[in-house]
């Protein structure tokens, strides 16, 4: 038998089938656009993303079973935040927003002055990303869409519809929602009576690996599955992923270059402090079983390269840009906002800014001037995570971005910690599937990780390359509210 996990990103789904000792045996992608409809919207056509989900799971199904591992269970991946609204008769009634839709910042503007207690409850801090300023954004501006929808799902949960099952929704997703108590892993009913949604129409909240039902025989036929796959409970992808990538101990953390550059520790325990929560930096339920992680992240990641690419790139390749990234630090100092910044400062409004350019800086400069800027962003995440009590000392490294050796040893160099490389970086899919075995074999969920997962290359930090860049974040701290400033003066 065969384990199946689906990671339903942004930009595209994957799907792959592991054997029961972490052996890929299929893996299929689909990718989707995104819809940009008005400036600051940003949404997934959610039956679109339906149809590439069921295609790319019967064809890693189907490899599973052409090796005579047909699968047995299955767990979702999803992409945080994202909801789509659906009717009694399960019609889409609109386009998911996603993330990185930002129609909603007058809703967060409403709710600001109850940021200690959204916190409290919730381990998050307002932001138009979160579900819950969504939903309120529904409610105000399409009264007609708000009473016809039966239910708001998530794409976890949103799959689980599709496959006929009741939906349920991992608790490390359902917390994303900003609608979900982490203390009791229920949904709040407070922030539900001042939404006005009534928790029906909300999924069934389950930890991350319980069982949610097995699949029937329309749905298994529609998705290319066996008849009676069990689905287990999965949750938000970065701590899908970080299980996937082996983080099963506090002081570890995923560390994931993709679309956005994001660093997802476990803790050992729930840290609720002043220190995160001014940080912007979370507490939630990770996918492991009782574990608690945060997600610290640079919404200019690897997008980064793709713009540096279609502006700067002259026809070359990522590969042919990385290779010829310069061999030394940059004497430049960059600060990245190329799209809203993430934690620590949730701030939309401050454009990217480079210093010292000249005459003589080459493109392998710029670009790594560039880079070593979201890198120290992230190093000053890791610093204020350390002092909050969530010290990282090994990331795993997972994502598009940990494929090239000379930008992973940069990263190792900036953050000044080391850095492991994993042989299948398709940690998503693998974190699900994982769950989806612990779910059908009772193993523990942190045993199927540890036991899938094979290391790769590990990139040790050059000491006195990491302490100039110590030096670098300072500086970048003191250039972030002089940029920030001046850009409110200049707006004013």
């Amino acid at each position: 038998m065969s384990f199946l996990g689906l990671d339903v990103g942004t930009s595209g789904c994957k799907a792959a089938a592991f054997a029961d000792d972490g052996r890929r045996l299929g893996y299929a992608y689909r990718p989707y656009a995104l819809i940009h409809p008005r400036p600051g919207w940003a949404e997934l056509d959610s039956a679109a993303v339906l149809a590439a989900c069921r295609a790319a799971t019967a064809e890693a199904a189907g490899a599973a079973a052409a090796a005579g591992a047909p699968v047995r269970a299955l767990a979702v991946s999803s992409q945080g935040e994202a909801v789509t609204p659906v009717d009694a008769a399960d019609r889409i009634l609109a386009n998911a927003q996603v993330s990185s839709d930002a129609r909603a910042l007058d809703q967060v503007a409403a709710w600001a002055p109850r940021r200690d207690q959204l916190y409290a409850i919730t381990g998050h801090t307002a932001h138009p990303l979160f579900t819950l300023f969504k939903l309120a954004w529904w409610r105000r501006h399409e009264p007609r869409l708000w009473q016809q929808a039966a239910g708001f799902h998530c794409f976890e949960d949103l799959v689980h519809r599709d496959l006929g099952l009741a939906p349920a929704i991992g608790w490390p997703l359902a917390a994303r929602t900003m609608l979900f108590d982490v203390r009791t892993g229920c949904w709040d009913a407070g922030l539900l009576a001042e939404l006005g949604l009534d928790a029906g129409r909300l999924a069934r909240p389950l930890p991350s690996g319980a069982p949610v039902g097995t699949v029937g025989a329309a749905a298994a036929a529609a998705w290319g599955l066996p008849t009676g796959v069990l689905v287990a409970a999965g949750g938000h992808d970065q701590q899908i992923a970080a299980l996937g990538a082996g983080v099963t101990r506090p002081g570890m953390a995923m560390y994931a270059t993709g679309t956005v550059e994001c660093i997802a520790p476990l803790a050992g325990r729930a840290v609720f402090s002043p220190a995160l929560a001014a940080a912007n930096l979370c507490t939630y339920p990770a996918a492991l079983p009782g574990g608690w992680a945060t997600v610290a992240f640079c919404t200019t990641g690897g997008n980064l390269l793709g713009w540096f690419r279609d502006q700067c790139g002259g026809g070359a390749s990522f590969e042919q840009l990385l290779d010829g990234l310069a061999g030394e630090p940059t004497s430049l100092l960059a600060l990245p906002y190329l799209s809203p910044s993430g934690t620590p400062h949730f701030d939309a409004g401050t454009p990217g800014a480079i210093l010292g350019l000249r005459l003589t800086t080459t493109r392998g400069e710029l670009l790594r001037g560039l880079l070593e800027g979201v890198l120290l962003e992230m190093r000053g995440n890791l610093e204020l995570l350390a002092a909050a009590g969530i010290p990282v000392d090994e990331l795993r490294l997972t994502g598009g971005g940990a494929r090239h050796h000379g930008w992973n040893q940069l990263k190792a160099d900036v953050l000044g910690r080391p850095l492991v490389a994993l042989d299948d970086h398709e940690a998503g899919c693998r974190g699900a599937a994982a769950l989806g075995c612990a779910a059908a074999t009772g193993s523990p969920a942190a045993a199927v990780a540890d036991g899938w997962v094979r290391l790769g290359r590990v990139y040790q930090p050059d000491p006195a390359r990491s302490a100039l860049y110590r030096d670098r974040l300072d500086r970048l701290r003191q250039l972030y509210p002089l940029v920030r400033d001046f850009t409110t003066r200049s707006a004013a």
